[in-house]
């Protein structure tokens, strides 16, 4: 696949990035997104959703709205609406779920949602075009929640200040947990995608819903690989949130996250497109424009793939580009604990094979290698 873009003029705008994809949903989608704009997808689920049917807390909070009805009902998600009267279906409660959702006042939070609504054939008496939780909560607050009984449909993320600003205000909350995140009964992706990320094989992780990056962030921790996972997030690793609320964990841990406008899987994408290249080291080498990306380089525009082995001497080269790196130094960039030298040189050979501009790096006999930066930037990137 590599070569098939290699021999193409025009390659995608993530090619030679690595991207990490924690969703356990319509992950299939979004990987295909990210390789489709030239993307390698490293792919983890972080959780896995416990079957509707299956979950008695549910069961029991369906037959107690049915039995008592409440003055609001607020559906968050269009896969837990559906999941919800599916299940009920199934119990042998969906006429009489329906027929209660009927009666009371239904919001949808945003479009999506109101779609799974109507298609159960209801109608909402209001959604907001923002998908906004917090305008779903200033509509209930400036109507007055005092006395009312209010069901919530729990989607697995955190709703921060939602449940606890309606009983502020003298609601009563009825929490419907529609479906449960679990951490995934295989850990061995989880595992390679922390991996990954703390020694920098990925460029940036996609998170989709906030249990995912929690599980992540928790797997981190039993392993003891916190630290450095926040330090990768830190500087190297972009981690990118489908949306405010996916961000909560992330954020509880100090780590800043970018997030597009519209929270959905296309913005996603389209903003790692721009993030990611404008984040990749661009330097004047030897009459060339060296670009450096996560397992590639781009050399005047053209796509080069490089072994794991080659990007680790590069990427040391590039931290001082013009001066000479001793090979003892490089040896250490160097994947494995290996103390011979000659594996500078056998890395460095195939190295100069792969970019196709063997000039860009200069052996300095005795010394070591630099990148040869253009005379007219050299004092730009060596002067102290």
């Amino acid at each position: 696949m590599m070569d098939d873009v290699q021999q193409r003029p025009e390659h995608g705008p993530l090619a030679g990035f690595t991207v990490g994809v924690t969703a356990a949903r319509r992950a299939d989608e979004l990987g295909a997104l990210l390789q489709r704009r030239g993307a390698a997808v490293l792919h983890a689920p972080a959780i896995r959703i416990v079957p509707l049917a299956d979950d008695s807390e549910l069961l029991a909070a369906t037959k107690q709205l049915i039995d008592q009805a409440p003055d609001v009902v607020v559906a968050t998600t269009a896969i837990g609406f559906r999941g919800w009267v599916e299940a009920a279906d199934g119990w042998g409660l969906g006429d009489a779920l329906l027929e209660r959702l009927r009666a009371v006042e239904l919001l949808a939070r945003g479009p999506k949602v109101k779609g799974a609504v109507r298609a159960a054939g209801l109608t909402e008496e209001w959604s907001p075009a923002s998908e906004s939780m917090a305008e779903v909560l200033d509509r209930l607050l400036e109507q007055g929640v005092d006395g009312r009984r209010i069901a919530v449909q729990l989607h697995g993320e955190p709703l921060p200040g939602f449940v606890e600003a309606l009983k502020a205000g003298g609601a009563e909350v009825v929490g419907v947990p529609v479906y449960r995140w679990l951490p995934p009964e295989d850990l061995g992706p989880v595992d390679r995608l922390l991996d990954a990320a703390v020694s920098r094989g990925v460029d940036a992780v996609t998170f989709t819903s906030a249990p995912a990056a929690a599980s992540l962030l928790s797997r981190a921790e039993e392993r003891g690989l916190l630290p450095e996972l926040l330090a990768a997030f830190g500087h190297d690793v972009l981690p990118a949130c489908v949306g405010p609320v996916t961000a909560v964990p992330l954020q509880g841990h100090g780590v800043d996250t970018v997030q597009p406008e519209r929270f959905r899987l296309g913005p996603l994408v389209q903003l790692l497109c721009r993030q990611l290249p404008a984040r990749a080291r661009a330097l004047p080498v030897a009459g060339h424009r060296l670009e450096i990306r996560g397992h590639a380089v781009l050399v005047d525009g053209e796509l080069r793939t490089v072994p794991p082995a080659g990007m680790s001497l590069l990427r040391v080269l590039s931290r001082r580009p013009g001066w000479v790196v001793p090979r003892a130094e490089l040896l250490r960039a160097l994947p494995g604990t290996g103390r011979d030298e000659h594996a500078v040189e056998t890395a460095m050979a195939r190295l100069r094979t792969s970019i196709g501009a063997p000039k860009l790096i200069q052996t300095v006999v005795k010394r070591g290698y630099r990148l040869a930066l253009d005379p007219a930037t050299d004092a730009k990137y060596t002067d102290g």
